[in-house]
């Protein structure tokens, strides 16, 4: 049809704002993968960054989540873990679906890691490890009495987290931007679902009786 030759020649203008800013967003995102490769510029530091990468996988909570909770004697700290441990759940199986709903790839095209397989952070957006570290210093702000330093250093984590997948050139800007977005919420939603303490100990004497029979 003669209109819809019309808007193929003229597209809209926000169809060209969209692509523009998709562009500075790939342009930003590759300028900032300064740890991508060895032969990168700070190809030097990516062991490191790598290591801070590391701190924001789902697996490495959830599992710490679960040891801190057999460890734990008190009724308040197991409330609060076994909601950790569910908003940790909620995280990974949100940014998956999404992920594999967008399938949109970094920047440098990485082949995934093996720990990003066990955590399903396959795909580009959203950031997942962005999100996780959101989630998880709201989550601990709000729920722990943690000195001025430390609220602040748990911040800086996050926000790191955050950065040092698009250094390692394996997510876009707008994928970590919208990863702690996402985060932010998770932990609203958690907070109104919050499961009371004598549900939390219900659902752990389920657990127990569930693997009894194994250890």
């Amino acid at each position: 049809m003669p209109e819809e030759d019309c808007m193929l020649l003229n597209p809209s203008f926000k169809g060209i704002a969209m692509n523009a800013l998709l562009a500075i967003d790939i342009s930003l995102s590759k300028r900032m993968g300064v740890c991508a490769y060895t032969s990168s510029s700070w190809g030097g530091c990516r062991s490191m960054v790598a290591l801070l990468e590391l701190t924001g996988f789902g697996i490495t909570w959830i599992i710490g989540t679960i040891v801190c909770l057999t460890r734990s004697n008190t009724l308040a700290g197991q409330e609060v873990l076994v909601n950790l441990l569910l908003a940790l759940l909620l995280d990974v199986l949100t940014i998956a679906g999404v992920q594999r709903l967008v399938k949109r790839r970094g920047p440098w095209e990485m082949t995934p890691g093996f720990l990003d397989y066990v955590s399903m952070d396959m795909y580009s957006f959203p950031a997942a490890h962005a999100s996780r570290a959101a989630m998880v210093s709201k989550f601990l702000l709000s729920h722990l009495v943690l000195a001025v330093p430390l609220r602040i250093l748990l911040v800086l984590w996050a926000f790191l987290v955050g950065v040092s997948r698009v250094m390692l050139g394996k997510h876009h800007l707008t994928d970590m931007v919208c990863g702690f977005v996402l985060g932010l919420l998770h932990f609203s939603l958690m907070e109104n679902v919050w499961l009371s303490s004598g549900t939390c100990q219900t659902l752990i004497s389920i657990s127990t009786f569930s693997w009894g029979p194994f250890s």
